[in-house]
């Protein structure tokens, strides 16, 4: 079995975004690390999140503008503040609300590059970032001062020169969106210091950071901008085809999500080197990462562009094997865990099996059927990751009120349990799993129902808007938790 955790331990899911705090966002300061110690206390000794990457409109962390920027709507002001590039009256303006946390870094942007024109040890500091990633930098910077420009129009609608990235065009467009270009630098930087902090103060508490990485990239993103010839994007940047899964447990329509297909015949080519650099950029971060998606990387559903669900498509393959043997090659051994749910082939299986790499067991999908599900806690495995539900999943609570009587019988009868006291059973069974790994969301850690839920695949409205209160977290929560992980040998401490 790959060593991808040392030892029987406990999680948390919670995103950053849903952090306490005074911020409209949760954000990379105190309230996190008060997060790291609380976790700690309750003998759990995994913070798992969802992508970092910045968002679109509608906050869908699986839709980034970028595989490798960090979110700045996650930067603790408070840090400008300190480091002399925002007054405390700003800051509390946006406390207050009547100003924008990106109108506040904006001007904590020109303060800082004034700063830095006078101090050596702060310019070398964002010259080294900038050397390190040169890659993805540059391009991310100069996409979002254009996206700004054409009022958030994607790329595609932009002028042909620019779509085309044609090096006129391009070297003209920097110079004209210069202020908004070193905005962007200033952040990514600042990002990069503020979660190198937290990840120092997890280690700290022995307390590891678990990632997410959505396996494809979103259409309107740096991403595809920078490298078209990556992706199956058309002469004026539209997609002929497009990314998704057919009918399933989570939809009967399946999901069209819209993003480009990747030409893997190219990406191969070219030693996955793209791929390569975004994994390594996502491992500075974290100490575990999920590839979201998994089978994906076996054989992807291919949906006609003009399709407005996932009913209509093709399976075709994909060469995952030969991915992450490149992996394997140029980075080593890695921590990841595999998303593989949803229609599993036995080809997928083998893939996941010959890279050592743990998959997930989602007790939401255990009961209601036969003894051979192997999402049943007697069918687990070590090498795997439990979870009571997933961030796609309704509440414990939520769902154990809506799922169909017969499911309930067959959940009471396999714990011997009344299940009064929902989702406690659900959370001690996730936790005595033979899983190497058992992962609570922090809405089941609460015992909250179904209007916590944090997404609903499929839909835009209405997601991504859970933010934890700071008075949720009560002592006697983190006790019962303690009791548990000490009980199945997961605290560790």
């Amino acid at each position: 079995m790959h060593d991808w955790i040392d030892h029987r331990r406990a999680g948390v899911l919670l995103h950053i975004f849903s952090l306490p705090g005074p911020q409209p966002h949760g954000v990379l300061g105190e309230e996190a690390r008060a997060f790291i110690h609380a976790i700690r206390e309750g003998g759990f000794s995994v913070w798992q999140f969802l992508p970092l990457g910045p968002t679109h409109g509608h906050g869908s962390p699986y839709e980034s503008l970028s595989s490798f920027a960090g979110n700045a709507d996650f930067l603790d002001l408070r840090d400008f503040v300190v480091g002399g590039w925002l007054t405390e009256a700003r800051y509390q303006a946006v406390v207050d609300g009547n100003l924008t946390p990106e109108a506040a870094r904006a001007e904590a942007a020109q303060a800082f590059w004034k700063q830095a024109q006078d101090d050596a040890e702060l310019q070398r500091s964002i010259d080294e970032f900038e050397a390190a990633h040169t890659g993805w930098l540059a391009d991310y910077a100069l996409f979002t001062a254009l996206r700004a420009a054409h009022d958030e129009q994607p790329w595609w609608e932009w002028d042909e020169p620019l779509r085309r990235r044609e090096p006129a065009a391009l070297k003209s467009a920097r110079q004209k969106h210069a202020v908004r270009i070193h905005q962007t630098r200033f952040e990514q930087w600042a990002f990069d210091r503020q979660w190198q902090a937290l990840k120092a103060y997890a280690e700290v508490h022995d307390v590891l950071l678990f990632g997410d990485l959505p396996i494809y990239v979103a259409h309107d993103s740096a991403d595809v901008w920078a490298q078209q010839h990556y992706f199956t994007v058309n002469d004026s940047g539209r997609c002929d085809e497009v990314a998704g899964v057919p009918p399933d447990y989570f939809s009967e329509t399946g999901q069209r999500w819209g993003n480009p297909l990747y030409r893997w015949e190219t990406l191969q080519n070219d030693g996955f080197d793209w791929w390569i650099r975004r994994i390594e950029v996502q491992l500075e971060r974290m100490h575990l990462l999920r590839i979201d998606h998994f089978r994906g990387l076996e054989a992807y559903w291919a949906i006609p562009g003009e399709r407005e669900d996932g009913m209509v498509g093709e399976w075709r393959s994909a060469p995952g094997v030969a991915l992450l043997q490149a992996l394997d090659d140029r980075l080593g051994k890695l921590p990841l865990v595999a998303e593989d749910l949803g229609l599993i082939t036995e080809e997928v299986h083998a893939m996941r099996e010959r890279f050592g790499l743990p998959g997930m067991k989602i007790l939401q999908f255990a009961f209601g059927g036969e003894a051979d599900n192997p999402y049943l806690p007697h069918n687990h495995e070590a090498d795997s990751v439990v979870y009571t539900g997933t961030h796609d999943n309704d509440t414990a609570l939520g769902w154990f009120h809506d799922t169909p009587e017969e499911t309930r019988k067959h959940l009471c009868h396999y714990l011997g349990s009344a299940l009064d006291d929902m989702p406690w059973p659900l959370i001690r069974t996730a936790l005595a799993s033979v899983a190497r790994l058992a992962v609570v969301p922090m809405q089941d850690v609460l015992s909250l129902g179904g209007d916590a839920r944090l997404n609903q695949p499929g839909t835009l409205e209405g997601n991504w808007e859970w933010r934890l209160d700071a008075d949720q977290l009560t002592p006697d929560i983190w006790k019962q938790t303690r009791q548990l992980n000490d009980l199945y040998d997961r605290s560790n401490l």
